[in-house]
């Protein structure tokens, strides 16, 4: 989809589930003289990139790739700046499962945003706490690896595994990239008859 507006407007009809995850693609390093050098750097790979925001559907599907932003934006800055938590907040009941990077984003969606459980007990919890605290901490992952089976699909182009052209053109090579995955998703495969 060409939007956020268009895939929460979709999650709202059909009331699917969305998976959110920023991916980053290495970038050239910028030109010395560049003001602003720095922020392609992000601090988790240490490597120049530049993210772009994920939604897929329970499945795996990609629903949505674009929203980049420099390397050094944190994950929960590129969704409030692209317009995530308003599109949330003022549109219809949608659940979207998020990684830790996004916590915060629950209370500000009146909890359509879905990211792992808090540790709140840290010194002599009771034995209850910690098993249901386990299991909590293990089922949210066990739903939200397929954002990652998506973002495997779109790493499989070599132009987003590294990005060697211009960063200025690199949001629409991701829109070209991402609009070929999902038509390679939604294709219908042809059955094959048994001889």
């Amino acid at each position: 989809m060409r939007t956020l507006a268009d895939v929460v407007g979709h999650l709202g009809e059909s009331g699917k589930t969305a998976i959110l995850d920023a991916t980053a693609i290495r970038v050239r390093r910028p030109a010395r003289v560049t003001d602003g050098r720095d922020r392609f750097v992000s601090g988790k790979s240490k490597q120049n990139a530049t993210k772009a925001m994920v939604l897929t559907d329970a499945a795996g599907r990609l629903l949505f790739c674009g929203e980049t932003r420099p390397g050094a934006c944190p994950d929960i800055t590129q969704a409030r700046e692209s317009g995530l938590v308003g599109l949330l907040d003022t549109g219809p009941c949608v659940e979207v499962l998020a990684d830790a990077g996004y916590q915060g984003l629950g209370g500000q969606t009146g909890g359509q945003v879905v990211t792992p459980p808090h540790r709140k007990s840290r010194t002599n919890p009771p034995p209850w706490y910690e098993e249901i605290h386990t299991q909590a901490k293990h089922a949210h992952p066990s739903r939200r690896i397929r954002v990652e089976h998506g973002i495997a699909h779109l790493k499989n182009w070599r132009c987003l595994a590294r990005h060697h052209g211009r960063r200025e053109q690199l949001p629409e090579t991701v829109q070209a990239v991402a609009a070929l995955v999902s038509h390679q998703q939604s294709a219908t495969r042809p059955l094959t008859h048994a001889a």
